[in-house]
């Protein structure tokens, strides 16, 4: 059930809430507003403030009692000492509806005094992430053990017109959060090409968008064999989903945002281990952000004109599967020689980039799950960014910072080309253990001709194997974030 966010202008000791999120920095005390509000609760938020029970530590938590009517509890949630205070209202929202939704309060209202647009948008974001959580395949407890579901959350604002715009934006990013977690935590057998497929119909009907689909005879006349090789294993239909929006000035190029689809990779020949290999229905999470962002750019109405552009497909072992040392040819002609059947996601973006070359784009950004080495390199903290174009990259890297998704540059040097030199072929899908991310940054560099191009690798920051305080375990909702970010900048 998704969370219903409104605003609201009162005071806090008039509230009549289950509970209140305050979001609080260090050295805060009980003053202004929250002096009124102690007088209604005891006294108990000025004691344990000048007692330092709580001392406003990023996601440090405490919970006071509150009366039986009015507001009944009060969740104090550190902001830390970081000089981002969107951010920090962002992680704040979300630390408190999450246990929001444990304590089972149904509703609950966020105060973070002041709030600027930008930090109502963040709040707005936060709730919406801290709220989220998948049942969709869980039996329900016993009613007696069933906890209320968190329904509604208001932002408490100084003025609600002035906050309007800056409050639907956010909506609008949670919703396009919310698409993109959805389809990633939805099991391979479940979020299938025909399903991806499906949801970009479903935008399209929505906000009017053009849908333009291929299944596997389009791909075999559009001769995309690099494609189609990873699909060759599977009697599933693979789909390449084009979406447009088109709300900025007629004949402006588009920015076209690229994503890996792989709804479920097992490596093919080359098989992964069993261990961990569940994880694998997260491979389509570069098609899930895209899906994500054109909801949310649909939503905002953003004056621009952007393609959504999409390839899902499955990788599996079988008596068709494509084998190591094969050569294939993508679209634009090249030939590939097939090393490793697991370095799949680049072939399916090779053919992706050359179909990109059709909307003569302003940009491209092509997002994917696509090398265990960048998660060596950087861990789970950062998405790997590439790209010859020192000005694009750096545009990229400043709208995720903007969206709490931050990338690190790596090198894209001609040098690097030697890896993925091939003996039979033009080129090899994989060379080898040494800079294995950037040899497959210089994989796709080979596709995109002219246009301006930034590859991110988002193995590492897609999903996460463990709670993040903010987050549960499962699908994080990056690119979406960065991909409207870099979309807003450019409609400015």
């Amino acid at each position: 059930m998704p969370l219903t966010l409104s605003l609201r202008r009162t005071a806090l000791d008039a509230l009549d809430v289950p509970l209140l999120v305050i979001a609080l920095p260090p050295e805060s005390n009980a003053v202004g507003e929250l002096r009124a509000l102690d007088g209604k609760i005891g006294g108990a938020l000025g004691r344990s403030l000048e007692r330092r029970d709580f001392r406003g530590a990023r996601d440090e938590t405490l919970h006071l009692s509150g009366g039986a009517d009015g507001i009944q509890r009060v969740l104090l949630v550190g902001m830390g000492k970081g000089t981002d205070r969107a951010s920090a209202v962002r992680r704040a929202a979300a630390v408190g509806a999450r246990n929001a939704r444990r304590m089972g309060v149904g509703q609950l209202a966020f105060f973070a005094d002041p709030l600027s647009d930008v930090e109502i948008e963040s709040a707005a974001v936060g709730l919406s992430l801290g709220a989220w959580e998948y049942t969709d395949l869980k039996t329900p407890p016993p009613q007696d053990e069933r906890r209320a579901p968190l329904q509604s959350a208001i932002i408490l604002v100084a003025d609600e017109a002035a906050a309007a715009k800056s409050f639907q934006d956010g909506q609008a990013i949670a919703a396009g959060h919310a698409l993109a977690r959805r389809l990633g935590m939805m099991p391979g057998n479940l979020c299938t090409p025909d399903f991806l497929a499906e949801t970009g119909r479903d935008l399209g009907k929505r906000h009017g968008l053009t849908v333009t689909i291929l299944g596997r005879e389009e791909l075999e006349r559009e001769a995309m064999g690099a494609f189609l090789c990873v699909a060759q294993g599977t009697p599933q239909d693979p789909k390449l989903v084009a979406i447009e929006y088109r709300n900025g000035p007629a004949g402006a190029k588009p920015i076209v945002l690229v994503g890996k689809g792989l709804c479920f990779d097992s490596g093919g020949i080359s098989i992964k281990p069993a261990q961990g290999m569940e994880h694998m229905k997260f491979d389509m999470c570069g098609a899930a952000g895209v899906l994500g962002a054109m909801e949310a750019i649909a939503l905002m109405k953003l004056p621009v004109n952007v393609v959504g552009l999409i390839g899902a497909t499955t990788n599996m072992p079988s008596g068709t599967a494509v084998k190591p040392g094969d050569v294939v040819r993508s679209q634009l002609g090249t030939y590939i020689e097939i090393i490793n059947t697991d370095a799949e996601g680049r072939l399916v973006l090779a053919d992706l980039l050359s179909y990109a070359r059709r909307y003569e784009p302003a940009a491209v950004i092509d997002a994917a799950t696509l090398t265990g080495a960048c998660v060596v390199a950087l861990g789970h903290n950062a998405s790997g960014v590439f790209g010859p174009d020192e000005t694009l990259v750096a545009e990229v890297l400043a709208a995720g910072k903007r969206a709490g998704e931050p990338g690190w540059p790596f090198p894209v040097w001609d040098d690097y080309r030697e890896l993925i030199k091939s003996d039979v072929a033009d080129i090899k899908n994989s060379g080898g253990r040494p800079a294995g991310s950037i040899s497959a940054a210089m994989f796709l560099k080979e596709f995109t001709g002219t246009y301006p191009w930034v590859h991110l690798d988002i193995a590492g920051t897609a999903y996460t194997e463990n709670d993040l305080v903010t987050l549960p375990k499962g699908p994080t909702g990056v690119p979406v974030g960065l991909f409207v970010e870099f979309v807003r900048g450019r409609a400015t």
